[in-house]
Parts: structure tokens; C-alpha cells; sequence
């Protein structure tokens, strides 16, 4: 069970909600294709309407947030802490969750965030494995401890027991244990250290940061109002490997980068995502990560807006945190990995009967804020899984069926949508185009002409975009409908050629 008093099962009403309005719309586009098509056909038009309104608003976000990434890369961050009060204080507390990873992955993160401008020795580095692997795990931390022990101001390494009570054994129980053994270590062995000093990022093991990244993070640690009642959100780059992974892995990896800025173009909405950093203070009075869901990433974020009554936000980074596209040892493999790490992302509808349940417990949230984040989360949801189907599929089902004598409507509607549609690949022309700039540099391995490919990819946006965007949300609605519930899957992760 959650600290919280909600589990699985306990709203099954609202555990099913999301699933029935998609089976709902599914079942009634069919059924009433044969019945009464021109209905039909009017609400197809009026959805691509809709969605020509979402892709045109979704390019301006976009590119807006795309400049300020730009210009915040470029900035020299650490400089600025100079003139900033307080900067000197701050220390950072890196937890790197890691299950069956090569010691040349951790390496590779440790030695970005070595080689940050902040300084080394106000780093803690959480090195949190599970016992399930344990010699792995201990044989790699003490390679990482005789590589780098001396960088960073501590390497605290941390094992996660195998079956305790009330837990789904996965990266949140993972980071419960970690946080609350870090908790103990600073008590006893730095009582020097002020919780409103510290800010935490959680990371996936695979994280490689930009160099700026904590200067600018503390810099804005110590300049946002209330510094504490905040996460800070930064762009997930899932680029690590991009140049030797299949076609729709990749154009699925820019798709998630993509939804993240225009998320961060939009902070009134915004929740955490993957790698993010949160103040220490939170983490403590929430009592830490849940330990017993799958989308602890985005879940915590809503732990601490519950606990502090509606008072916490989210604060945009514009600033890149890169890690691994999914990948397998075979074509067919990588999408299988890729397929079931979007069904995880999706399993974020778990979040849905938490929050009716959370914000019935308290009623000191306000009432518009309840309403936006419940709202945003069944619009959202729903979105995910009905649009590609509608867009793509059932839109031209009622076409085929209703008599082309019927009336002016039905005789125009291949016209208006084919021209809706045309529309609506603005979305696609300009993400194939930013995607370009944020490649990282071509590996020698990697011949020249693959940049053709990386252009040419975004032709498979529509099959991308029902295969392992639709489909695995549809999965996870229904899963979560049925009481079918998602364990934790880890995505593998690999390097070779980069």
C-alpha cells in the first residue's frame, strides 16, 4: 500500500474511466459508420479541425521553446552564480538507479557529470542498485568508487533488498530505499548540511548531462520565488545511441523530445518527466518516491502538489539532459523495447484515480487547480490513444460507407480532410527540421549518407504515430480498465557504434 492510502483496485471507477471513453468512441465510430455515416463524417471533420488547432498550436510552442533552448545552452551559466547570493551553499545529490547495466554505461555518466563546470565536491553521487543483481551491481560500484571516489564529494552506494512488503520491485521502490538511506547519512555524518541547501536530481543511469546543467540549476535554485515548492523539468534528449537505432525508434525518441519543450513552453500544465532535479525539502516531507507504482517520474511531482495543498509548480530547464533511445539485439527487438516503453509512459493513466482521490482528502486545494490537472490528464490520455485512430484509420471508414448521393457534405468530405491533413504535416515538416539541430555528431561508424535517412525517417510519422503511440496507450487504458496491472519494465541500453 502508499504511504498515501491508495492502491490498486481501491477506485476501480476511475481506474476504468479511461479505458471506457476510448472503447466508447472506438465502438460508436464503427457502429455508426453503417448507421449513420454523415453523423460521423461531421464529427471526423470537426475532430481534424481540432487537430489542425492542436498542430498549428503545438508549432508555435515548439519553436518558441526551441529559440529559448538555444539561447540557454549558449549561456555561460557558471559565471552568472558570481552576483547570486547563497550559490556557494547549494549541493547537489545525483541518484543514479541502475538493474543489470554495463559498468561502461555508469562511466559514461559519471564521467558528464565530472566534467560539469559546478564543482565536483559539492556532489553526492547515490549509486542505487538492487540486490536482485547484487554481484553485478557490487563488482561495478567499486569500480566506479576507485574511478571516481576521489572526484566527487562522496559516492554513496546503496542496495535495495529483494521482496518487501507493499512494494512493485522497480525503479521507484528502488529510489524509496536509496532516498531513505541517504536521509540517515546526512543526519549522522553531515548535520552541517541545511535540507534547504541541497537539491536532488533523479536520473536515469544512462544520463548524460549537459556541462552547464548544475550551474544552471542552482542558479535556478537561488532565483525562482520559493525555490523549494518547485521541480526543476529540463529537456530529455533520448540521443545517446540515436545514429545507430532503427528509423521509428528514432522518430518516437524526437516525438517524446518534442511533447517535453512544448510542455516547458506551457509551465502552468507541466509535470515531471524521466531525469529531473526536485529540492531535497520536498522529497523529505512527501516521504520520498512511491514505492509501489511504475510512473514514480511524474508522480512525485503530484505527491508534493498534494502535500502542499495546490502550492507547487514545476519550473521549466531549458537545458538538455541526453540518454538512450531504446534498442534490442534485432530490428524487430528494438521495437518491441520501444513498444513497451511507451506502454510504461502511458501507464501514466494510473494517475487519474490517485488524483480523485488525493484531492478529495483535501480540500484546501483550489477548486480551478483540481479541475485543470484533472481535466488536462483525461484530455490528454484520451488524445493519446483515440486520436491516431480517428485522424488515420475511422476517419475514412464512414467515407466508404455513406452514399455519395447523400448530400454536399459527403461529397466534400474527401476533399476537406485530404486538404485537413495536408494541413496538419506542417507539425511533421518542422520536427524533421528541428530534429536536425539537435543530433549530436555523427559517429565514424555511422556512414555519411545516413543524414538522408534521419530526413526521409519523418515519412513514417503516421505508422509511428498509431504503432507506438496509439497502440500502447490503448494497451495501457485497457490493462488499467480490466485490473490487468503493469509491473515495471527496464529499457535495455546499449552503446555500441556511438
Amino acid at each position: 500500500m502508499s504511504s498515501d492510502g491508495y492502491r490498486y483496485g481501491t477506485h476501480r471507477f476511475w481506474e476504468m474511466l479511461q479505458g471506457i471513453l476510448f472503447w466508447c468512441t472506438l465502438v460508436l465510430s464503427i457502429s455508426l459508420s453503417f448507421f449513420a455515416p454523415v453523423w460521423v463524417i461531421v464529427f471526423i471533420i470537426v475532430f481534424d479541425l481540432f487537430w489542425l488547432f492542436r498542430v498549428a498550436y503545438f508549432v508555435v510552442h515548439l519553436f518558441s521553446a526551441w529559440r529559448e533552448y538555444r539561447r540557454t545552452t549558449a549561456t555561460n551559466w557558471f559565471a552568472k552564480l558570481a552576483g547570486i547570493q547563497g550559490t556557494d551553499r547549494v549541493h547537489h545529490v545525483v541518484f543514479l538507479p541502475t538493474y543489470k547495466e554495463d559498468a561502461d554505461i555508469i562511466r559514461s555518466t559519471l564521467r558528464s557529470l565530472r566534467d560539469c563546470v559546478f564543482p565536483n565536491d559539492r556532489i553526492f553521487i547515490v549509486l542505487a542498485g538492487e540486490e536482485r543483481d547484487a554481484s553485478r551491481f557490487r563488482r561495478n560500484a567499486e569500480l566506479m568508487r576507485r574511478e571516481f571516489g576521489h572526484v566527487f564529494k562522496r559516492i554513496i552506494v546503496t542496495e535495495h533488498p529483494v521482496d518487501l512488503p507493499d512494494e512493485i520491485p522497480g525503479k521507484g521502490s528502488n529510489l524509496h530505499w536509496a532516498g531513505r538511506r541517504v536521509e540517515e547519512i546526512f543526519a549522522a555524518e553531515y548535520p552541517e548540511l541545511k535540507d534547504e541547501d541541497i537539491v536532488v536530481s533523479s536520473f536515469d543511469v544512462d544520463t548524460v548531462v549537459h556541462p552547464q546543467y548544475f550551474a544552471y540549476l542552482t542558479y535556478l535554485y537561488c532565483t525562482v520565488p520559493s525555490p523549494t515548492r518547485t521541480s526543476y523539468q529540463p529537456v530529455a534528449l533520448f540521443s545517446n545511441n540515436i545514429w545507430t537505432t532503427p528509423a521509428p525508434v528514432r522518430v518516437a525518441a524526437f516525438g517524446t523530445t518534442f511533447w517535453i519543450l512544448t510542455e516547458l513552453a506551457r509551465p502552468e500544465r507541466l509535470w515531471t518527466f524521466s531525469s529531473h532535479s526536485m529540492p531535497w525539502v520536498m522529497l523529505k516531507d512527501v516521504g520520498f518516491w512511491q514505492k509501489d507504482i511504475v510512473t514514480e517520474d511524474s508522480r512525485i511531482f503530484m505527491q508534493a502538489f498534494i502535500r502542499y495543498e495546490g502550492d507547487y509548480r514545476v519550473t521549466p530547464m531549458f537545458m538538455p539532459v541526453s540518454m538512450d533511445t531504446v534498442t534490442g539485439a534485432t530490428y524487430s527487438q528494438a521495437l518491441v523495447a520501444l513498444y513497451k516503453q511507451m506502454r510504461r509512459w502511458a501507464w501514466g493513466v494510473e494517475h487519474l484515480p490517485y488524483m480523485i482521490e488525493q484531492f478529495r482528502k483535501h480540500p484546501g486545494i483550489p477548486g480551478r487547480l483540481k479541475f485543470k490537472y484533472v481535466f488536462n490528464h483525461i484530455e490528454g490520455m484520451y488524445t493519446w490513444a483515440a486520436a491516431p485512430l480517428l485522424i488515420f484509420i475511422l476517419g475514412w471508414l464512414p467515407l466508404k460507407l455513406a452514399s455519395t448521393e447523400a448530400n454536399a457534405l459527403v461529397q466534400a468530405a474527401p476533399f476537406t480532410l485530404e486538404w485537413l491533413m495536408r494541413l496538419a504535416m506542417i507539425g511533421a515538416f518542422v520536427s524533421g527540421t528541428l530534429s536536425l539541430t539537435l543530433l549530436p555528431p555523427r559517429p565514424l561508424s555511422v556512414r555519411r549518407w545516413t543524414w538522408l535517412v534521419m530526413i526521409a525517417q519523418w515519412a513514417l510519422l503516421p505508422v509511428t504515430f498509431i504503432l507506438f503511440g496509439a497502440l500502447p496507450a490503448i494497451d495501457a487504458q485497457t490493462r488499467l480498465m480490466v485490473g490487468k496491472y503493469l509491473g515495471f519494465n527496464v529499457t535495455a541500453k546499449s552503446r555500441k557504434g556511438t
